[in-house]
């Protein structure tokens, strides 16, 4: 571990940094051996069923070289590149777009932001779409259609809008160049539309899965579109996944077993609160992370045990100012996961006070790194004197690099958390009710069995006033 590694802080989890509300050095030690089987597990798991993910960052170069010639093109010869996907679709491009970008990347000119304008599309809230079609200009725009399964419905009706749109402005044969699809390789109702059309195609391995996909062409091709260096975050994915192999220098395992710990004496909520503003919906891409993944109601063993984290998103500085009353004095039942940057992208200083009022004087030439690093260091102090357990993410920067490390820690700390609840951390069989459900009540073939069970629910007043 080098002085310029991403750190995991964990003191203010620790009883006797915190006092009785923490975990003492012998309940941590009690559970290591459960945190070293859920550590070997995952090591003889890796490149099997829902765990091919974990190769994405060694076995890339040929995808890396395809996506990187694709996206020089997109740049050369698009004003707008739009992504049309939904949870783990989406969120990853999200992530990689607001914290590697300038904050207005949108708004520069095209000459200083070397890149097209970039949304990223994942709701079918009519009001959004009407608005994104307001805002770009169609025939000088590239759509990245990303669902693995190739039959999401919510992204095959954004591509269904915009397909129409497109054919009508630029005829069908032009179209299908403003069209790039992410989706599964053998099967999906993307796939066949791509051979039908003859569109372009990246594809995410069969092993995996949406919310563990990031590293995958569905984060890699917005990523290098946006001049993201793609080769340093999947460095620095490695290099993760290299220190992740030793048990005894693993941030992520570590930070899963306090977290185990911690729910197990009742901490059933983990804050994730980035002191970054480029990392406000890595908080976003966590909770979607945590929630599909560690929320289930079976066991391994097909036991009900209705176990999971429950994941809530905030940002400093501006959550202290909401949130944070809540987390000193309301109850005791949450985690709170700092990340804290070392090295802000750029620096301010607020001038000398020329007001004449010495109550300013604290807050004259003051840099606003070094307000923000205080803010930070006082809500973990406030936190912990309460007795309220929190524990930090430390990078020395945001870039491509480093993202790449948080992506694979957080990833590996949920999985390394699926083994030690003995639940299956890759399936969503919950959220499959909801999409079996939504088809039916679409009239979709061979699912018409539930619509009437659908239709009785829906219709019920008796608690409505």
């Amino acid at each position: 571990m080098g002085k310029n590694d991403l750190l995991f802080d964990y003191n203010n989890m620790m009883a006797d940094v915190i006092g009785d509300n923490g975990i003492t050095n012998e309940e941590l030690n009690s559970y290591m051996d459960k945190a070293k089987l859920a550590h070997y597990n995952f090591e003889k798991k890796k490149g099997y069923n829902m765990m091919e993910w974990t190769k994405l960052p060694y076995e890339q170069d040929s995808v890396a070289q395809e996506i990187e010639a694709f996206a020089k093109n997109v740049r050369q010869n698009f004003d707008y590149f739009v992504v049309l996907g939904i949870g783990g679709s989406a969120l990853g491009a999200s992530v990689i777009f607001d914290a590697l970008c300038h904050y207005n990347h949108n708004l520069l000119s095209k000459d200083k932001r070397n890149a097209p304008i970039f949304f990223v599309e994942d709701n079918v809230d009519p009001d959004r779409m009407n608005a994104l079609l307001d805002v770009v200009d169609i025939k000088k725009t590239m759509f990245n259609v990303v669902t693995k399964s190739g039959k999401t419905t919510e992204t095959l009706a954004q591509f269904l809008i915009v397909y129409k749109l497109l054919k009508r402005a630029l005829g069908e044969e032009e179209a299908n160049k403003h069209i790039v699809f992410t989706t599964d390789r053998k099967k999906g109702d993307l796939l066949q539309v791509a051979k039908q059309k003859n569109i372009k195609c990246f594809y995410i391995p069969e092993g995996v899965g949406g919310r563990y996909s990031v590293l995958s062409p569905v984060g890699l091709l917005p990523a290098s579109v946006l001049g993201v260096d793609i080769r340093d975050m999947l460095m620095g994915a490695r290099d993760m996944e290299e220190r992740c192999k030793n048990f005894e220098s693993n941030p992520a395992v570590m930070k899963a077993v306090l977290e185990f710990i911690s729910y197990n004496k009742g901490l059933k909520i983990n804050v994730m609160m980035p002191y970054s503003q480029s990392l406000k919906s890595f908080s976003s891409w966590y909770a979607q992370l945590m929630g599909e993944s560690l929320g289930k109601r079976l066991s391994l063993d097909n036991e009900v045990v209705n176990v999971g984290i429950t994941p809530v998103s905030a940002l400093g500085v501006t959550d202290q100012h909401s949130q944070q009353q809540l987390y000193i004095e309301g109850p005791n039942d949450k985690t709170i996961t700092f990340i804290t940057v070392s090295n802000t992208k750029t620096d301010i200083i607020t001038p000398s006070n020329s007001l004449n009022i010495k109550e300013l004087d604290y807050i004259s030439n003051v840099n606003l790194g070094k307000l923000i690093y205080v803010e930070n260091t006082a809500t973990r102090y406030a936190l912990s004197v309460n007795g309220r357990m929190n524990n930090t993410i430390i990078i020395p920067q945001v870039n491509a690099y480093y993202l790449g490390q948080l992506f694979t820690m957080c990833m590996y700390e949920i999985v390394y958390l699926g083994e030690m609840f003995n639940i299956n951390a890759f399936d969503q069989p919950g959220v499959e009710d909801g999409k079996i459900a939504t088809f039916a009540m679409l009239n979709k073939s061979g699912y018409e069995d539930r619509l009437e069970c659908i239709e009785m629910f829906t219709v019920l007043t008796k608690y409505i006033v």
